[in-house]
């Protein structure tokens, strides 16, 4: 390795993808969507997927930089947005966490036959909450085998769940018809909330650019990473959603615990196997907050050292890592947890995990503006990757990804008739969603307005 050579392998920026971007419990709301999702996956991974992970390449390679994302927004748009950005991309964070603190509790009621009363419930979300905020703020070397061994138990869960999928389908039949119509889309406004879902499958992609100073040939092993990824990604989700669609009918797909529903339904009752899985589940749900912990806060991190967050997110430890903002996620989560016997929704892993996939595609919505801003006020830049096409083209992979997410963002937070189940289902995560930006156009301006005092206070005493 002494001449040059570099450590990070394209297989290596595949697998890194694969195991940190798959997220299992996503799979069930997924496939909620019924026999069509299959169309979606296709139609999302060549109108969404292909130019996201093409345009991540181009800008991961040219401004490369611990900002990521954040700094491809402020060099496009300017501190305040940046700002804007750095909110929203941080805040899915500990919003995510609440919702599978939830869903841990859930899950492990259901594999140990347990009844708990609400305050123990909160109990153990707040355990899992800080469980994770004290491990996700160690070195990551620290915690490289937790990594490990959640992504044999991400991809043992897919494939039994599969495998067991094609035995019950060829020896008892299947819940959902697999007939060719029923694969084609259902323009149902408010079935179709969950295609955010599958948007959100998709991202985070963007992390494998950052690894470009570490790669022989970023220039072709980025995009390939990239792409090679998505594809395996979107594999192994159609893998899982093909064992939930033969074991449960769609109607009766629960968003949070359908998953385990099919394990139940295919083996018949809760013996030893469906028990193990549930606990490989459990790790998953740990395993996973871990491993985005330092992604996200560092990203916050940098932003509070830029100035445009609060110097509260900036604070390091003796290692240099960054728990101010692991704390941070830690009392946001903890407020949730708390809250949540007081939200009118009978589903509250649904509600907070719709609020995250929100506040996480919200972010995404200033990429593609950026990439475009950033290709017109900087064209002389060198490109060791470049997004093909002439200017239509470019045109059309920026817009058409931006009002995919933009249309998915409405169908979530928006009720789309005046069923109760809408209204109740979708009113939270309305009122939440602005209750967040609001916070956050606060957040922002309090440390603009700091930022601005620090300047006048310097040129003052620079003056005199």
């Amino acid at each position: 390795m002494e001449n040059g050579k570099k450590k990070f392998r394209l297989f290596d920026a595949v697998l890194m993808s694969v195991v940190v971007i798959l997220v299992v419990e996503s799979a069930a709301p997924a496939a909620a969507i019924g026999m069509s999702q299959f169309f979606w996956w296709i139609f999302l991974l060549i109108l969404f997927f292909l130019p996201y992970g093409l345009i991540s390449s181009e800008l991961g390679t040219t401004y490369a930089g611990d900002g990521g994302l954040y700094d491809w927004v402020k060099q496009a748009f300017g501190a305040r947005w940046g700002g804007r950005l750095a909110w929203v991309y941080w805040i899915n964070y500990p919003i995510w966490m609440a919702s599978l603190a939830v869903l841990f509790v859930q899950v492990a009621e259901t594999i140990f036959k347990l009844h708990l009363n609400t305050t123990v419930s909160i109990i153990i979300q707040l355990a899992f909450v800080w469980f994770v905020v004290i491990v996700g703020n160690k070195p990551v070397s620290e915690s490289k085998w937790i990594m490990n061994l959640a992504a044999f138990a991400k991809l043992f869960t897919i494939i039994a769940l599969f495998a067991l999928g094609v035995y019950v389908a060829v020896t008892k039949g299947v819940a959902n018809s697999f007939a060719p119509k029923n694969f084609l889309p259902q323009m149902n406004l408010s079935g179709l909330s969950n295609l955010s879902i599958i948007i959100f499958n998709f991202l985070g992609f963007e992390v494998v650019a950052t690894m470009a100073d570490d790669m022989d040939d970023p220039k072709k092993q980025i995009p390939k990473a990239i792409i090679y990824g998505g594809i395996l990604i979107a594999f192994f989700y159609l893998l899982s959603a093909f064992g939930m669609s033969v074991a449960v009918p769609t109607a009766k797909l629960s968003a949070s615990s359908g998953l385990l529903d099919s394990f139940i339904l295919m083996i018949g009752n809760m013996n030893w196997f469906v028990i193990i899985i549930g606990i490989l589940f459990l790790y998953i749900l740990v395993s996973e907050m871990i491993s985005w912990a330092l992604g996200v806060n560092y990203v916050a991190d940098y932003a509070a050292k830029d100035h445009v967050l609060p110097a509260v997110f900036g604070k390091e430890d003796k290692n240099n890592m960054p728990v101010g903002t692991g704390y941070l996620n830690g009392v946001v989560a903890s407020i949730l947890v708390i809250a949540s016997p007081f939200i009118p929704n009978q589903d509250i892993f649904w509600a907070f995990f719709s609020l995250n996939v929100v506040a996480l595609l919200l972010s995404y919505t200033m990429m593609f503006p950026a990439f475009l801003k950033l290709r017109k006020i900087d064209p002389d830049r060198e490109r060791p990757f470049k997004v093909p096409g002439g200017k239509v083209m470019i045109q059309l992979m920026t817009w058409i990804p931006e009002i995919l997410l933009i249309f998915t963002i409405i169908l979530t937070v928006v009720p789309m008739n005046s069923s109760k189940s809408e209204i109740s289902g979708k009113m939270p995560i309305l009122i939440g969603t602005i209750i967040t930006m609001v916070i956050g156009e606060i957040v922002v301006r309090i440390a603009d307005r700091h930022t601005e005092s620090n300047k006048q206070s310097t040129n003052k005493q620079q003056t005199n």
